[in-house]
């Protein structure tokens, strides 16, 4: 079978397990039911169930957000410098090979894109260009969001994409980390299917290799060396799927296991199992040796660290969401407002997760509708895009000629948009 054939019969196989599945898991609400099989992998059909309450599979293009305040952001990106070091070959990859290469911060909203012209173009027309949104929540299953959530390179070819606009696609992601492990962003090189390509991913590890070597010697590191690992376990848990570092080294944990470990930096003083348990799953029935196996699973994960009897950590845990606890805690709103990243694990229905989450974003908003910086206020309505009270503060403090003004006047347009 020659190769575009072999592409082909793939793309077909694909087609039909995506038109058997999506349409029906979305009539069921995306209930996490089996789904998949044959032709569609695991992290695949898995992507599609976490996807489908918030992604219609018929849209024609990624959401935006404001191409210019993505601009903005891409001026003081972390990320811009180690790219544009490598732009030429970046640029050099993407159009002699037919591709658009694009880069997103940690949110999967693109701040950068090359290619050839006529690449660029059809990618526009999905909104794959500065400002367009592909988290899971924004646009389905997709490499860009399959490489937020996993930590890991990802690929997706034709109908593994959730969103039928993107099946005549292949795309190629891997996260770009700093050099204490977080996911900065990722970088993505697209392509119509008929071009896949298996050496396509290692091209882009090798790219993304590149820029975390530009990162590593960045100006006040010594060239050629990363800082030295922060020693203990962070845990990031606001605005996406979440991260956990040991020692400096990232840390693969399971949603479960991830959902234990914030609720344990949350409250130092620790949990009785039973408690534990309730946070964890609330009324639904489930076993005691399921529930011991999460503990167990993430005691060896962080070196055993977590005490038996009253479950609480036994070593500090650093914490982005009690980082932003305490600031708020000190009435410092300018370092919580710059910590916060959105909302904890925001995929998780765990009870103990949920409020928690709740109680840090009235905590954090009532500070912010205190405040009378209008930064402030822009930046965390860049977190919380449809609280038009948000907007409508951050208009109230900027002066009439201030040019931020159409950020927050965009920002409520869409808030208050049906």
């Amino acid at each position: 079978m020659s190769e575009h054939a072999s592409l082909l019969h793939r793309r077909a196989e694909l087609e039909r397990e995506w038109d058997r599945w999506v349409p029906a898991l979305r009539a069921a609400g995306g209930v996490p039911r089996a789904a998949g099989g044959g032709s569609v992998r695991p992290e695949v059909a898995e992507s599609w169930l976490r996807s489908l309450g918030s992604v219609d599979p018929g849209r024609d293009s990624a959401p935006v957000s404001d191409e210019e305040e993505a601009r903005l952001r891409w001026s003081v990106s972390p990320l811009r410098a180690p790219v544009q070091a490598l732009g030429d070959e970046l640029r050099s990859i993407a159009e002699d090979a037919g591709f658009v290469a694009a880069v997103t911060d940690e949110s999967g909203t693109i701040m950068w894109t090359c290619g050839g012209r006529v690449m660029r173009r059809r990618a526009e027309q999905v909104n794959f260009a500065p400002g367009g949104r592909w988290d899971e929540r924004a646009m389905g299953t997709n490499a860009l969001s399959l490489a937020l959530c996993t930590g890991r390179p990802s690929t997706v070819f034709s109908a593994e994409h959730l969103v039928a606009a993107l099946h005549g696609w292949v795309c190629y992601c891997a996260p770009i980390r700093s050099p204490d492990g977080r996911i900065l962003g990722v970088l993505d090189l697209s392509t119509t299917w008929d071009r896949s390509h298996p050496l396509a991913i290692s091209t882009v590890r090798s790219l993304t290799a590149g820029i975390e070597a530009q990162l590593r010697a960045a100006p006040g590191i010594s060239p050629g060396l990363a800082p030295a690992p922060e020693a203990g376990v962070r845990v990031s848990c606001l605005g996406g799927a979440g991260e956990v570092v040991r020692d400096g080294v990232p840390v693969r944990l399971r949603p479960r296991q991830l959902e234990i470990l914030t609720l344990l930096a949350l409250e130092p003083g620790g949990f009785s199992p039973e408690r534990l348990r309730e946070a964890l799953y609330g009324d639904r029935p489930v076993s005691s040796s399921t529930f011991k196996a999460e503990v167990s699973h993430l005691r060896r994960a962080l070196g055993g660290h977590i005490a038996t009897r009253r479950y609480a950590a036994t070593a500090p845990i650093a914490c982005d969401a009690v980082d932003v606890l305490r600031a708020l805690e000190r009435g410092d709103t300018a370092e919580a407002a710059e910590r916060y990243r959105g909302p904890l694990l925001p995929e998780s229905e765990a009870p103990g997760i949920v409020e928690w989450r709740e109680h840090l974003e009235v905590a954090m908003r009532e500070a912010i509708l205190a405040s009378t910086r209008p930064e402030l206020a822009l930046r965390y309505g860049e977190r919380a895009p449809y609280d038009a009270e948000v907007h409508e503060h951050a208009l109230r403090l900027l002066g009439e000629g201030d040019p931020r003004r159409g950020i927050a006047a965009g920002r409520l347009s869409s808030a208050l948009r049906p």
